[in-house]
């Protein structure tokens, strides 16, 4: 790694230690992030909703990125990376002690609540955590330190569902039966408060190992870095505003269609599933296929780029594979039609690392507000499935679902075509294709 390669507090720093400790934090954010599949599943039961209702799961969760990532931008700026990351993991732990005790109360907007605090804590922890990745070397290689990131998340994805299905929703079948066979509603709500309350224990501990954790991030050897001052594409000086730099803006709406769709093969699988009359025992694992696909997708990208194909030509393939997997979904039925929804996850898994590198090049002084910006873009995985669960009201699942995803996968392959140089001056990188 060059001198000019990033800025930090000591001279010339090793890259490993702080990719093993930003490597523990994106297996965090993969862990709680998947969770909300089969949690999908579980509101669904434990307090007798229909899908629009529990769709609200993933709308207080990622809602929670588009209210606090400037917010939270501005706290790193005081806090510096390392403190607002422990920071970060702190409010995961508040949140998480929230969301336990009000499921198990069986108040289901304020385990909502308790829903945005994690995910506020997310947020503050990926506004750091990106940046700080993507310029840890050279920003042409980024996607492939980000994908490194990607297997640990999506390494603790897979295992989420299983480790939450064997604590929470182990006999989930044999359970709705007897909620449905019970005598009286007393009887019905004994037993809802009795599987609600399987929530509890495992968020407390969940909240005592965010909390150590937060401990261990501020006395880890985790150095401080300058974003601005790890991009070689940056200019020295740049007059330009925000405004200034259209293909970060471009790069946003991408960033918001890409986590729309990655929300949708992840966590709306199990109710997609559930369209073909799938049993809950099964459906409760499908977000866990998704994973598969995308830490298979990750190995994939590891080999390739970028030593033989850019980074946003991969991107625009990417999206090409995410357009046929979607139309497959649609022409085929059952198993096959979900193991289409989940092969989107192989599409989606170098997105993000591609996406995020290419959207803030050459931002120079403005890569934190611009960092902040794109997790703004993760809102897509609040809104674009809430337009499922209402469309499919009205219309065949299959179509909607086809009908929403195809448009997203066109925008992000006119992204990695063109979208990614609008703008960009030769400065910029512009000529780095």
């Amino acid at each position: 790694m060059s001198s000019t390669t990033l800025a930090t507090d000591q001279s010339k720093p090793s890259a490993l230690g702080p990719m093993l400790v930003i490597g523990l934090l994106f297996f965090i954010f993969g862990f709680v992030t998947w969770l909300n599949g089969p949690l999908t599943i579980f509101v669904k039961l434990a307090f007798n909703l229909d899908d629009v209702s529990a769709f609200l799961i993933p709308v207080a969760f990622y809602l929670s990125y588009f209210v606090l990532a400037l917010p939270s931008a501005t706290v790193l700026k005081r806090t510096g990376m390392k403190k607002g990351m422990a920071l970060g993991l702190f409010v995961m732990a508040v949140g998480a002690v929230l969301f336990g005790q009000f499921i198990d109360l069986r108040q289901y907007h304020g385990a909502l609540v308790g829903l945005f605090v994690i995910g506020a804590g997310l947020s503050l922890l990926q506004t750091a955590a990106n940046p700080y990745i993507s310029v840890l070397g050279p920003i042409d290689s980024a996607a492939q330190r980000v994908a490194v990131m990607g297997i640990c998340n999506k390494a603790a994805g897979a295992l989420a569902p299983y480790v939450f299905g064997a604590l929470v929703l182990s006999g989930i079948d044999s359970f709705a039966q007897q909620v449905q066979d019970a005598p009286t509603t007393d009887a019905r709500e004994a037993l809802l408060a009795a599987f609600a309350s399987r929530v509890y224990w495992p968020y407390m501990g969940m909240a005592l190992l965010l909390a150590g954790l937060a401990v261990w991030v501020v006395r880890s050897p985790l150095p401080e870095i300058r974003p601005a001052a790890g991009d070689p594409h940056a200019p020295a000086y740049d007059a330009r505003g925000i405004f200034g730099h259209p293909h970060l803006w471009l790069g946003v709406l991408c960033l918001f269609l890409y986590v729309g769709v990655e929300v949708m093969a992840g966590d709306a699988i199990g109710i997609y599933g559930q369209g073909f009359g799938l049993p809950l025992d099964a459906t409760k694992h499908f977000t866990s296929y998704t994973m598969l696909a995308m830490l298979a997708g990750y190995l994939a990208g590891l080999v390739l780029i970028p030593r033989l194909v850019s980074q946003q030509r991969y991107l625009a393939i990417s999206a090409t594979m995410g357009v046929l997997f979607s139309l497959g979904a649609y022409v085929t039925q059952g198993y096959v039609s979900v193991g289409c929804v989940a092969a989107l996850g192989f599409a989606n898994a170098m997105m993000w690392p591609a996406i995020f590198p290419l959207a803030i090049r050459g931002l120079g002084r403005h890569t934190e507000v611009g960092s902040a910006l794109l997790i703004m873009g993760i809102a897509g995985g609040a809104i674009v499935p809430q337009l499922f669960a209402h469309l499919k009201q009205h219309a065949n699942f299959q179509l909607v679902f086809t009908g929403l995803m195809v448009p997203c996968y066109l925008y992000i392959l006119f992204y990695g075509l063109r979208g990614y140089r609008v703008g960009l001056r030769d400065g910029d990188g512009a000529r780095s294709r």
